[in-house]
């Protein structure tokens, strides 16, 4: 992607940042500049994205959204779907909140702490549990979907679980436009405060924007079985600047040959460092649990 002649006009928008415990304030607006409602500096760095991306063997989808302008950056393929890995555990933290809003089911003490250990360090084991706990296969699926997964399902041979599910990048942005947008706003404060302080474990990825922009990200990673071979995967969701004003998701597939968890993580920290000009190679804890 190239354009030329442009006038620049700087850097990412700057914005008041949030205070915890208050509402999110309004989102800021920002003209129109280069192509398709974004500046010559997000373009240029659009373009060094999509050669980062096309470097690397394998499958690789990346979204970015513009909560403000409306404007959608992707590249890659993102349609494709990929094992999601852990993300579908925020849509499960997520349609929990809004039943129990709705008084349709009961969230204890332990199913809270739960949900929090499910978005600080993704705890397997407490996503065993609530799922266990909130219904069967289908009525979990409904609730995925009806968060913005709309074109996620199981996966044939496989537990029709968490784990076992395959998404796109476009639905895990469609997930965190839902949780921005249409959680009530308390357990929407509650969830964005959750995914900018996550456990060391899941700093990478969407983290790699960098601390001046306050990301929140919630990260899957896994090795999964594919016609006999292993598929290294692992993907990525969140949030970027002030007010949250920028979604982001990534999912990656490595080759059956030479993957890594590591590769991974550091493929996509990067990737997302390159779109909102932080250094690179970006700093990014690898999982050591796959």
């Amino acid at each position: 992607m190239v354009v030329a002649a442009c006038a620049r006009r700087g850097d990412l928008p700057a914005g008041p940042a949030a205070t915890p415990g208050s509402p999110t304030p309004a989102l800021p607006t920002t003209p129109p500049a280069c192509a398709d409602g974004w500046d010559c500096d997000q373009v240029e760095r659009f373009a060094a994205a999509e050669a980062h991306l096309d470097r690397q063997p394998g499958r690789l989808g990346i979204v970015v959204q513009d909560r403000v302008t409306g404007a959608t950056w992707r590249a890659g393929d993102v349609d494709g779907r990929y094992w999601a890995g852990s993300t579908p555990k925020l849509a499960m933290a997520v349609a929990l909140l809004d039943e129990a809003r709705a008084g349709r089911v009961t969230l204890d003490p332990a199913a809270h702490r739960r949900i929090a250990a499910m978005l600080s360090v993704s705890d397997n084991r407490a996503a065993d549990a609530l799922w266990d706990s909130f219904g069967d296969s289908a009525t979990w699926l409904e609730r995925l979907r009806r968060c913005g997964l709309t074109s996620s399902g199981y996966v044939d041979g496989f537990p029709r679980r968490w784990g076992f599910v395959k998404s796109t990048p476009a639905d895990l942005a469609a997930l965190m436009a839902y949780v921005l947008e249409r959680a009530h706003p308390d357990d929407r404060e509650y969830i964005v405060d959750a995914m900018r302080s996550v456990g060391a474990v899941q700093r990478w990825g969407v983290w790699g924007a960098g601390r001046r922009l306050r990301p929140g990200v919630k990260n899957g990673w896994s090795i999964e079985r594919e016609q006999g071979r292993d598929i290294w995967i692992t993907a990525t969701v969140g949030f970027v600047g002030p007010e949250e004003r920028y979604v982001v998701a990534a999912m990656y597939h490595q080759p059956p040959r030479g993957g890594t968890i590591a590769r991974g993580v550091h493929v996509l920290t990067d990737l997302v460092a390159i779109v909102f000009g932080a250094p690179v190679p970006a700093p990014a804890v690898v999982p050591s649990d796959y």
